[in-house]
């Protein structure tokens, strides 16, 4: 449990959040969520859809976190990345409890990562594409299984 009474999802669930997340998004959509580089252009127009939606943080935070999820495994699957349980001092710096560490040994926060492409994706190119973050993203295998 954090300091607010939620339940923590550590690394070792990450994998299954994704799958789970896939799962449901995709029961009546005809979405191609593979888990390859291209999806993530998929993820691009479901954030839009959602930053235009205009709905609050908290009512679609479900969805920020399966999404978060979503490109995290994307990088564990492609790039060569593994889920991590954050140390305190990350948890304080990213404000979650887990990431994915790429192989020259840099942390990111997809989950993070997510929600700044909602709230920022329109006023900066950098941050508006999950896609152009994954193909500029240093420390990462060009073709990990």
């Amino acid at each position: 449990m954090d300091g607010e009474g939620r339940q923590v999802i550590g690394a070792r669930e990450m994998r299954e959040q994704a799958r789970g997340f896939v799962a449901h998004a995709t029961a009546r959509n005809r979405l191609p969520l593979d888990f390859s580089v291209a999806s993530l252009r998929v993820v691009d127009f479901l954030i839009d859809g959602l930053r235009k939606g205009g709905r609050t943080r908290r009512d679609i935070a479900g969805t920020l976190f399966g999404l978060g999820a979503y490109v995290g495994e994307v990088l564990v699957r492609r790039a060569g990345a593994v889920w991590v349980d954050f140390d305190a001092e990350q948890r304080e710096f990213f404000g979650q409890a887990v990431g994915v560490r790429m192989p020259d040994g840099r942390v990111w926060n997809p989950l993070g990562k997510v929600v700044n492409c909602l709230e920022r994706g329109g006023k900066n190119g950098s941050e508006a594409s999950l896609q152009t973050f994954y193909l500029t993203l240093p420390g990462r295998v060009r073709h990990a299984a």
